[in-house]
């Protein structure tokens, strides 16, 4: 048997430069792992099998850990099973990566329990048919991720904050994100071209760049770094935009929305004061806190 921790991630900024022709869009962000996980058991068995504490999750082809344990099987040629048991922690439709992150663990835990050689070139194929995030979670640490997301660039990022990240009881689809955020009617104020200068153009810095020369001051990273989601989603659900505005008056130097949402985070210089936002949150959303410095176990 074996049992692996599948970690979420939030979106440190997220540019959404342009549609492709053939529907996706290209985007620069920055994903960096963060404290609630689910946890994933394998064990072995004659036919692919899922089972889940969260019984919305559906148990055939259209499940992602199902889906990477068929292609994993196909890659391979073979006919090995497995019983996969996930233990759902991190919120669905919050912008936190939890599906691909499952889809991702599946992967290398199943890797090992069928003991299945494969390049990482090839792995990283793999993830990447299951969604446009799921390559990012093969590797630990935090990336720049350009293209669909797949176009990774892992470096180092020690954020010495206390990240408060809440999760209110909406769900927010990114396929719906994604069509929207052309619908002038729906976000008046982002322009996404499809094709031709990119929007961000005019921005000289990555995100990286403005990751690594703000990070310790992160007042500075207000007017620097943007989710370009956020005026959309914002704008419909007006909880969230309420929630971003109760973590600054809650001492949060910095905060933004994660992915396409729904889930809100805040960068807290003071433990107590991290420790204080939390409890008070708590009492109406799920909230969780990840410690200055974090790093997976």
């Amino acid at each position: 048997m074996i049992t692996l921790k599948a970690y979420a991630k939030i979106n440190l900024g997220l540019r959404i430069l342009r549609r492709r022709a053939d529907g996706y869009h290209v985007i620069e962000t920055v994903f960096y792992r963060v404290n609630p996980y689910d946890e994933i058991r394998l064990e072995p068995s004659s036919e692919i099998v899922f089972e889940s504490n969260d019984a919305s999750l559906p148990a055939d082809e259209s499940n992602l850990c199902i889906r990477a344990a068929i292609l994993l099987q196909q890659h391979a040629k073979i006919s090995l099973g497995a019983q996969i048991s996930l233990g759902k922690n991190i919120p669905l439709g919050a912008g936190l990566g939890g599906g691909s992150s499952d889809a991702a663990t599946t992967l290398l835990g199943l890797i090992k329990l069928w003991n299945v050689s494969i390049a990482k070139e090839e792995l990283s194929a793999l993830a990447l048919q299951l969604g446009s995030d799921v390559p990012y979670f093969l590797n630990q640490g935090t990336a720049y991720a350009t293209g669909r997301g797949e176009i990774l660039e892992y470096f180092d990022l020690n954020i010495p904050h206390w990240i408060v990240l809440v999760c209110p009881d909406v769900h927010i689809s990114t396929a719906w994100a994604y069509q929207a955020i052309h619908d002038p009617s729906l976000s008046p104020h982002v322009h996404i071209p499809s094709s031709g200068n990119l929007i961000h153009a005019t921005q000289n810095s990555n995100l990286k760049t403005l990751l690594l020369d703000n990070i310790n001051n992160p007042q500075q990273l207000n007017p620097l770094l943007h989710n370009d989601f956020e005026p959309l989603v914002l704008h419909k659900h007006k909880s969230i935009a309420y929630l971003k505005l109760s973590l600054y008056a809650m001492g949060a130097k910095f905060a933004q929305m994660s992915g396409s949402g729904s889930s809100v985070y805040g960068f807290y210089m003071d433990e107590k004061d991290a420790m204080d936002a939390a409890t008070q949150l708590s009492r109406k959303y799920k909230v969780f806190i990840t410690p200055p410095n974090f790093t997976l176990d």
